[in-house]
């Protein structure tokens, strides 16, 4: 035992010790028990309402005019160089 500490410092320790064990294990236990149940409960709450997305927004998919995809081309042409 340490020497500068009282008893009553030391099984304060010992008990906050064992009661954050016991916390600890009751705690996996639990997660462990309702893990089953929260994974049928999350395939159950599927976003259903949400229709399945097959391709992009429509938002997304802007038309370029000519002069934005010549604009377009000559920044890809840049890069492909390798140039910095």
């Amino acid at each position: 035992m340490f020497q500068n500490v009282s008893i009553l410092q030391q099984a304060g320790v010992a008990v906050l010790t064992a009661a954050t064990v016991v916390w600890a294990v009751g705690l996996v236990r639990v997660m462990r028990r309702d893990q089953v149940d929260v994974d049928v409960w999350r395939r159950s709450q599927a976003l259903r309402a949400l229709p399945a997305q097959s391709g992009p927004p429509r938002a997304e998919a802007v038309e370029l005019t000519p002069d934005e995809r010549a604009a377009f081309a000559g920044l890809v042409r840049q890069f492909g160089d390798g140039r910095p």
